[in-house]
């Protein structure tokens, strides 16, 4: 009767290893959609501000600038809201671990008996495909603004938009792991992302600058994202090359004309530094 007394109740704790952590990347990814979808008034938000880049901004300014002929400036416009929608998605969507934490569900993702890293994997992953759903509504405006719906074209511009998404995701993981207060947070936000939008060229070409402008330019991570989105879009437009020149000039490191595929190597890159950056972080909370 003493030894039944005193007996403990077996607890099962799941095994770790490698199915662990994709159960978990799983969870963390289904409840970022959830959340998203749940939220519509979040989605219709965050098309705002593209939706007026494009059909007011790019229409004054069209009408301000001479331009050059066959090109209308909401064409130009298009790539940098593309790049737009995606990033107050992206970043935002980071900003709910600040949530977490002020309402504890946070500890309890963290003492779960999954890798921390797995955790982060699935947050930025969750972040990425909300934030490139909400990219395709703007990429489904395409023909307004006089690009054309082709296939390869908009492939193209979809997985150059969930790279961009996974990128910032990643970026806004990193601050928010370190940052107390969604005020604070939204305040660091704010700060850093105007900025990085405008002076990746999304809103003028990246010819013809000062130079202080130019060393900015091309010191900014999300130039090297919105170039590419800008230079594939023209690539399928029927315009002269002067056009082409004045309007996609592309990016170039003194005499050097950075190619496609290394702007996306340096996007790619800056993705995968700031994850485990956000995973280095995680494991200190």
């Amino acid at each position: 009767m003493a030894a039944a007394s005193t007996a403990v109740a077996a607890v099962a704790v799941p095994r770790g290893g490698f199915n662990s952590g994709v159960r978990a990347v799983k969870i963390v990814w289904h409840r970022e959609l959830l959340r998203f979808w749940s939220d519509r008034l979040r989605i219709v938000t965050a098309l705002i501000q593209p939706l007026l880049f494009v059909f007011v901004l790019g229409t004054g300014l069209g009408s301000l600038t001479k331009g050059v002929p066959g090109v209308d400036f909401k064409t130009f416009v298009y790539p940098g809201a593309l790049a737009m929608s995606v990033l107050f998605t992206a970043v935002f969507s980071a900003g709910s671990i600040v949530w977490d934490r002020e309402f504890g569900f946070l500890r309890e993702m963290l003492v779960a008996p999954v890798s921390r890293t797995a955790l982060v994997i699935g947050k930025c992953l969750g972040g990425a495909t909300t934030a490139t759903a909400q990219g395709v509504v703007v990429l489904a405006m395409a023909g307004l603004v006089g690009v054309p719906y082709s296939a390869m074209l908009m492939l193209k511009l979809l997985g150059m938009m969930a790279l961009l998404a996974f990128t910032l995701t990643a970026f806004g993981v990193m601050m928010a792991a370190r940052i107390p207060t969604f005020q604070g947070f939204m305040g660091l936000t704010q700060m850093l992302l105007m900025p990085l939008f405008f002076t990746s060229g999304a809103m003028f070409p990246l010819s013809g600058l000062p130079a202080w402008l130019t060393w900015v330019t091309r010191l900014n991570p999300l130039t090297y994202a919105v170039d590419p989105i800008r230079r594939a879009v023209f690539d399928h437009l029927d315009i002269s090359a002067a056009a082409r020149a004045a309007y996609a000039p592309g990016v170039s490191w003194g005499s050097y004309h950075v190619p496609i595929w290394l702007e996306l190597l340096i996007v790619a890159a800056a993705g995968l530094l700031m994850l485990t950056v956000a995973s280095l972080e995680f494991s200190r909370i």
